[in-house]
């Protein structure tokens, strides 16, 4: 799954030679192959400046039901089940991807969680934050704070380790463990800046949550390469974090 949510922005079915090379040509094996679906949130700008508008500030937690509501349906209809299930996204994405961490994860085998926004206490306060506030609310007002805390991914995160997170992957319900989890930045990244992401990954390896893992390019900036080669590498370690954590040959 692919998503964004935010900003107006619209993702939209097209063709795409890395999603073909990297996942949709390869095959488990026993045969099957990989499976891209694109989700169409509210936040983005996919039917209109109202689509847009429905997940601002204090609603902003209708583009992650949107984003959880899509995973359920997979799974539902039997495309796939929660172990091989796997999320990708990035900046505004890769907050998607916080809080498909620390609010669903019941439903993913693994995400990609790309120079990501995840502390929304500071945000504000860190590179490029404070031209967002029309989108998410200002944390420095104290009523506005109590809804921004709802999505911010980096204080939904346990004080104490997960229950089973010690035994790995848990398919039992809610809270009950988290995904396999690759967060990744640029130091170079001057937009929402790589401090974010390592204070996530820190906080989540502190609290005991397995198969966290980290990776910071120097280059890249908020695109996270800077030239085809680097963007050849970052997309091939994404995805074959991602392919390595759910194609097994069971499904």
């Amino acid at each position: 799954m692919d998503g964004y949510g935010g900003f107006l922005a619209s993702k939209l079915p097209g063709y795409s030679g890395v999603y073909g090379r990297g996942w949709l040509s390869r095959r488990n094996a026993a045969g099957r192959r990989g499976i891209h679906v694109i989700a169409n949130i509210r936040g983005g700008g996919e039917y209109g400046p109202d689509w847009h508008r429905a997940a601002l500030q204090e609603n902003r937690h209708r583009a992650y039901e949107d984003f959880a509501a899509v995973a359920r349906d997979l799974i539902r209809r039997g495309v796939t089940d929660r172990p091989h299930l796997a999320a990708t996204g990035r900046s505004n994405g890769g907050l998607l991807m916080g809080n498909m961490a620390t609010t669903y994860p019941e439903l993913f085998g693994a995400l990609s969680c790309g120079v990501p926004l995840l502390d929304m206490r500071r945000y504000t306060v860190l590179s490029a934050g404070h031209s967002w506030i029309a989108e998410y609310g200002d944390p420095e007002d104290p009523e506005q704070w109590e809804y921004i805390r709802t999505f911010s991914p980096y204080h939904l995160l346990l004080e104490q380790p997960v229950p089973g997170a010690e035994a790995g992957r848990d398919t039992e319900g809610p809270g009950t463990g988290y995904p396999d989890l690759l967060v990744w930045t640029a130091t170079s990244d001057d937009r929402v800046g790589p401090v974010q992401a390592r204070k996530m990954a820190a906080r989540m390896m502190r609290l005991g949550v397995p198969n966290v893992w980290f990776h910071e390019d120097l280059e890249g900036g908020h695109a996270g390469a800077s030239d085809n080669r680097q963007a050849a590498a970052l997309h091939a370690r994404s995805l074959e974090f991602l392919w390595r954590s759910v194609a097994d040959d069971s499904l």
